[in-house]
């Protein structure tokens, strides 16, 4: 019989995190500084287990690696993608991500394309995303100067809002914001600038100037455009298709059945609740809620009110 996989998953504290993902979702958590909530990752640094069903307690990476059919016997050597909820209580750290090419040579693993939709934000809330320098050499001059005001390009966000950060954007999360990421399984990031914070035992946190120039884009970030279509109780909104994942946002009044169009795909429920309906059994679903639908799963229905989800796969 086929199965949705719903997830047990890890908590990572962070410098910058809070009790966000308590107030908003329920979850508990392990410390008042709680960053990112890794909700369905199989890499090394936070793998999820999965929590129902004939794989229970398998965690996700060994999953993959001995169970590749459930995956559709995709061509990926690892599970290639990673879906986070991040609180930023303060500001990110102003940073970037490799390629895959960079980030295999220089760190033994992929690079990092990811992106961002905004669950909720404060009053005035602002990201960073992109940067001002025309050159690779202004580029430089402007990070060894401290030019920072000139240099990084603010945006300000509000809830709902989506942005597409391929590897090589300069960016950082500003504070008072809550994200759902989708992003390629990596865990490599290049610190460019981290507001001169110290950690909890006076340092300073470790920068990594020479790899960002080196990976830095120069130009604009594309951004994507999202296309919306409505069927029936189902509002359904491409938010990015891109090489590395095709990410939606679902919208579900009633009702709504699903056939299979991928391998297989990762859902995050951020509001609503109702059920998922799979070969005749009901699981009960509501915001929080992380799972994936594999392989053999042909055919799927939801049902709720004020269900919204955002779906990817590869």
């Amino acid at each position: 019989m086929s199965e949705p996989l719903f997830l047990q998953s890890v908590m990572q504290e962070k410098i910058w995190g809070g009790t966000r993902l308590r107030d908003e979702f329920g979850y508990d958590l392990p410390s008042e500084k709680i960053g990112e909530y890794w909700a369905i990752s199989a890499h090394p640094n936070g793998v999820s287990k999965v929590a129902n069903g004939r794989f229970e307690g398998t965690d996700l990476a060994t999953l993959y690696a001995e169970h590749r059919e459930v995956f559709g016997n995709r061509p990926e050597p690892v599970f290639p993608l990673l879906t986070k909820i991040l609180d930023a209580n303060d500001w990110l750290s102003v940073q970037v991500h490799p390629d895959d090419a960079y980030g295999l040579e220089h760190e033994g693993e992929l690079g990092k394309t990811e992106c961002w939709y905004v669950i909720a934000a404060d009053e005035g809330a602002e990201i960073i995303y992109g940067h001002n320098a025309k050159s690779k050499e202004e580029l430089r001059q402007q990070i060894e100067d401290k030019n920072w005001d000139t240099l990084l390009t603010k945006v300000p966000v509000k809830a709902g809002d989506f942005f597409y950060v391929p590897s090589g954007t300069m960016h950082a999360i500003g504070a008072g914001i809550l994200i759902l990421e989708t992003q390629q399984s990596s865990d490599t990031t290049y610190r460019v600038y981290d507001f001169d914070r110290k950690d909890d035992n006076g340092n300073l946190r470790e920068l990594h100037l020479e790899k960002s120039i080196d990976v830095l884009n120069i130009g604009e970030p594309a951004n994507s455009r999202p296309d919306t279509v409505v069927v029936d109780n189902l509002r359904m909104t491409t938010l990015v298709a891109s090489g590395f994942f095709t990410v939606y946002k679902w919208e579900i009044t009633g009702e709504v059945d699903f056939e299979k169009a991928a391998d297989y795909s990762l859902l995050s429920v951020l509001a609503g609740q109702g059920q998922l309906i799979v070969d005749g059994e009901n699981y009960p679903i509501k915001k929080g809620s992380h799972f994936i639908l594999p392989s053999d799963v042909e055919a799927w229905t939801l049902e709720g009110q004020g269900l919204e989800l955002i779906v990817s796969h590869p």
